[in-house]
């Protein structure tokens, strides 16, 4: 009877351990529990990172990769490489019959083939924003006086289905841009000491560049297509639309505009007589440089 006690008691420790080491319940009807219990839960997904700005944005990374500053209406790099941008308003070339097809891809070829120089074609699509023509509209209706009360009903329900429309679903438009880069070599240039220098590279920079912009701006407007330089701000826009594509539609880039966050000093509401006395010692100090520099 000792013997079989001992027998069971050495199997019963044998089993605990076992089961201690396989990470299994010691009771083997909590295994059934603990399976029933794991179909009421279902695991935890883990949160979803949104890399779609990253995506977005990886593009325009590839167009300007080594950026220094953005000045003077133009991007610049760090081997002293220049880049400018305009904007380019297309004809809406697929309304217009054959023959006005070929005058426009006549234009464009001939264009092309006269440039000894690269340049480079930016598209980038932007949800559709309304805010602006709405406003334009509210503000017509309610300037007009004598507007009939069923013109101004119409234009109320205009003004919402726009709304809706632009809440449905997401739409896109597409801008159309156009760069030329243009590298500076510093043995062309002769100066006294940096300043001097600096101010040599950005004024070829620019002159350049410039005539390359104005030369595509008069060559394309013979196809209706319309060119505009890009300003140092509206250069801002773009890389604003770049990375921040879809917190666009909320934060727009014109309302951070019209608030003055893009000042590089934050101050107070003042006066325009206080403005006016600020501009005057300003333009007083830049006479009195001059003459130092003259004398």
């Amino acid at each position: 009877m000792k013997d079989i006690l001992f027998l069971v008691s050495v199997s019963l420790i044998l089993y605990v351990v076992s089961r201690i080491i396989l990470k299994e319940p010691i009771l083997p009807w909590k295994e059934k529990n603990t399976k029933k219990n794991q179909q009421h839960f279902k695991p935890k997904q883990q949160k979803q990172v949104d890399d779609d700005s990253e995506e977005e944005a990886a593009a325009f990374r590839k167009l300007f990769p080594n950026i220094h500053s953005i000045e003077n209406h133009m991007i610049r790099h760090n081997d002293n490489t220049f880049s400018i941008m305009a904007e380019v308003d297309p004809v809406n070339y697929y309304l217009l019959d054959d023959t006005e097809q070929g005058a426009i891809d006549a234009v464009f070829e001939t264009w092309c083939a006269q440039a000894n120089y690269n340049f480079r074609i930016y598209l980038q699509n932007r949800f559709v924003d309304l805010t602006d023509p709405i406003k334009e509209i509210e503000k017509t209706m309610d300037d007009d006086e004598e507007l009939p009360e069923l013109a101004y009903q119409y234009g109320k329900q205009m003004i919402q289905d726009l709304e809706i429309w632009q809440r449905s679903q997401p739409r896109f438009e597409t801008k159309k841009f156009l760069i030329w880069d243009y590298k500076i070599d510093l043995k062309d240039i002769r100066a006294e000491d940096e300043e001097e220098l600096e101010e040599k590279i950005i004024d070829k920079a620019f002159n350049e560049l410039y005539r390359r912009l104005m030369t595509a701006k008069s060559q394309l407007r013979k196809a209706n297509m319309d060119v505009q330089m890009l300003t140092t701000e509206g250069i801002g826009e773009v890389l604003y639309y770049a990375f921040n594509r879809r917190k666009a539609v909320k934060n727009r880039f014109n309302d951070i505009e019209d608030k003055e966050q893009l000042a590089l000093y934050v101050t107070a509401d003042q006066t325009a007589t206080h403005i006016a006395k600020v501009k005057g010692e300003i333009e007083s100090v830049k006479e009195e440089a001059k003459k130092e520099k003259t004398s």
